[in-house]
C-alpha cells in the first residue's frame, strides 16, 4: 500500500476540514486514477472514491463485502495517491460487524492518507438490513474513537431511504442524530430526494455538515442544496454509471446493428492523450 508523506497527509486533512465549515463543495466520486486526475483538472476542491464504481470496475457487485477490505485498502492508497486533493473514502460498513472490527479498519483506512471516510449501518442481512438501533451507534463512537487526532473526518450514513425500512425518514433523522451525538463529524443520509426531508436532515444534525447525494436528477441544483443548509454534495456512483452508459450505447450499437454512430459522442484520442501526457512526472 503507497502512503503519502506525512506533510501532504496533514495539508489535504486541513483543507479538508476547512471545506466543511461554511458554505456548500461539491465532492465528485472518481473510480480509477485517471478519473481522479481528470476531475481535479476540472477544479474540484475534494474527490471521494464509490464503492460501486470501483466494484463496476473489477466485474464485482456492489454488495456484501464482495470486493474484500485490503482490496478495497490498496484502492483508497491509490486513490490518495492519484492527486493531492483530499480524498473520502467510502468504506461501506466498516468490513467488521462488531464496534473493535470497525474501529481496527478505520485506523487501517486513515492510514493511506484518507481526509475523510463514512461508515454506513446497512448490515448486509435482508432479513434486518439496519443493524440494530444501539449496535449502530456504538458502531460509530468506535469509529471515532479510532480516528481520534489523526485529523481523518469521520461520516456516519443512515441507509434507511435505500433499504426500503418502515418510516425511512423519521428513521434516519433518529439516527442520525444519535451519530452526531456519538461524535461523527458529518451526516449522511443517502436517498433524500425532497427539499423538506433535506431540511429536515439538516435542521436535526445542526450545527454539524450534512452531505447530501445527488446521482440522479431530482430536480435540486447544488444552489438549491446550499440554501437548504446542504454543506457539502456527492453524486455517488453517478459518474461512473454515466461512463457505462456511453461505452454500453455504443457497445451495443456495435453489436446489434454493425454501426460506429454512437462513437461520435467519445472523447477525442488526442484532448486525452495530450492531458495525460502533461500530468506524467518530469524526470
Amino acid at each position: 500500500m503507497t502512503r503519502p508523506d506525512a506533510e501532504r497527509i496533514a495539508a489535504a486533512r486541513s483543507r479538508f476540514a476547512g471545506l466543511h465549515q461554511a458554505g456548500c463543495f461539491v465532492i465528485p466520486n472518481p473510480w480509477d486514477t485517471g478519473s481522479a486526475m481528470m476531475l481535479k483538472h476540472l477544479g474540484f476542491k475534494a474527490l471521494a472514491t464509490t464503492s460501486s464504481g470501483f466494484s463496476f470496475s473489477k466485474g464485482l457487485p456492489d454488495a456484501d463485502w464482495a470486493v474484500p477490505r485490503d482490496m478495497v485498502l490498496d484502492h483508497v492508497a491509490e486513490m490518495v495517491a492519484a492527486t493531492d486533493l483530499p480524498v473520502n473514502a467510502d468504506f461501506e460498513s466498516g468490513y467488521a460487524h462488531d464496534p473493535d472490527g470497525v474501529a481496527e479498519n478505520c485506523r487501517l483506512c486513515a492510514a493511506t492518507g484518507v481526509a475523510g471516510l463514512s461508515i454506513e449501518d446497512n448490515s448486509g442481512d435482508p432479513s434486518a438490513p439496519l443493524y440494530p438501533f444501539d449496535l449502530a451507534v456504538e458502531r460509530i463512537r468506535a469509529a471515532v474513537s479510532a480516528l481520534r487526532g489523526t485529523g481523518v473526518l469521520l461520516t456516519a450514513r443512515a441507509e434507511a431511504h435505500l433499504l426500503g425500512v418502515p418510516e425511512p425518514q423519521k428513521e434516519a433523522v433518529k439516527r442520525l442524530v444519535a451519530f452526531a451525538e456519538a461524535g461523527a463529524d458529518v451526516l449522511y443520509a443517502p436517498g433524500l430526494r425532497t427539499p423538506e426531508q433535506i431540511r429536515e436532515v439538516v435542521e436535526a444534525v445542526a450545527p454539524k455538515p450534512v452531505n447530501l447525494l445527488v446521482s440522479a436528477p431530482i430536480g435540486i441544483s447544488v444552489a438549491d442544496a446550499a440554501a437548504l443548509g446542504v454543506r457539502r454534495v456527492s453524486v455517488g456512483s453517478a459518474l461512473a454509471r454515466a461512463a457505462w452508459g456511453g461505452f454500453l450505447k455504443a457497445a451495443r450499437e456495435l453489436a446489434g446493428q454493425g454501426s460506429f454512430n454512437a462513437m461520435a459522442g467519445a472523447e477525442p484520442f488526442g484532448a486525452l492523450n495530450d492531458f495525460f501526457k502533461a500530468q506524467r512526472p518530469k524526470a
